[in-house]
């Protein structure tokens, strides 16, 4: 896969998202958390909490050590062609086209059971992965790493490839961060959550499409993202979105006209969302 087919996959899932919102200004106003998202990231080193600091050396020096032997690690399983092929099929968990339908049906769900927490989740998953999206796409293109078939196998920087890091680690672990922070509460979901990543992970891996460091150092940055925007929500950061997470849901029956339906209202604005 070339870097331009992955930058329009971005663009893509952006739009997807942006246009998923139902109230007239939700476009605006997530488009706005983006920004305001990716500005916090990118300058996340230079006002990085004394916490974050530890776990940064770590997963730093973790992803170095591995980078150094990842030409080795990935002789470690058989690479047959049937092991390939089965773990490119499970690696589909983590796609863009899996992931967003997820953060989708949440929000939905929660909408329609009146399930703040797990609308709230929804969403900010579908900001998360954009979030992630972005950030994965903008390092592949200045890292240009190699995938373990590309080459001579060693995973090479700089060789106008987009293996560095995994995109869909990145972005399972994103959604996952989310969730695992939304339920803080619940052990097993935020284990299922970190397991259902764990395995994409290691799905892309077995399926040759990346080296150990890249999953990683995805795993890592995807975690990072998804505990940057639930801990936004909870300090207030999308102020702006809490209005129209929580449409009211009105039935709407005309038997003169023989209709009926739901309408979505937002404070003052409605929409018809089934007629």
């Amino acid at each position: 896969m070339t870097y331009p087919s992955q930058f329009g996959r971005t663009v893509f899932a952006c739009l997807l998202a942006a246009s998923g919102a139902f109230a007239q200004d939700a476009p605006k106003d997530f488009t706005k958390d983006i920004l305001r998202d990716q500005k916090q990231l990118w300058t996340s080193p230079f006002h990085m909490k004394g916490r974050d600091v530890k776990w940064w050396l770590i997963f730093g020096a973790a992803t170095g050590a591995l980078i150094a032997t990842d030409h080795r690690s990935a002789q470690v399983l058989p690479n047959t062609a049937d092991q390939i092929a089965y773990s490119r099929g499970i690696s589909r968990l983590g796609a863009v086209y899996t992931l967003i339908p997820i953060a989708g049906g949440l929000y939905l769900g929660g909408m329609l059971t009146g399930h703040s927490k797990l609308r709230e989740t929804g969403f900010l998953g579908g900001e998360a992965l954009v979030d992630s999206l972005i950030v994965s796409e903008v390092i592949k293109a200045a890292t240009r790493r190699q995938r373990p078939l590309e080459g001579d196998g060693g995973g090479h920087f700089f060789h106008g490839s987009d293996a560095f890091p995994s995109g869909h680690t990145i972005d399972s672990f994103a959604l996952a961060s989310v969730v695992a922070h939304e339920y803080q509460g619940n052990k097993a979901v935020a284990l299922l959550a970190y397991s259902l990543a764990s395995v994409v992970g290691a799905a892309r891996f077995s399926s040759r499409q990346h080296n150990a460091s890249d999953i990683v150092a995805g795993a890592a940055m995807g975690w990072f993202i998804g505990r940057h925007v639930s801990e936004a929500r909870a300090n207030g950061g999308h102020a702006r979105t809490k209005a129209w997470l929580a449409p009211e849901l009105i039935p709407q029956v005309q038997p003169s006209g023989h209709s009926y339906g739901l309408m979505l209202v937002w404070h003052s604005t409605a929409q018809e969302l089934i007629r």
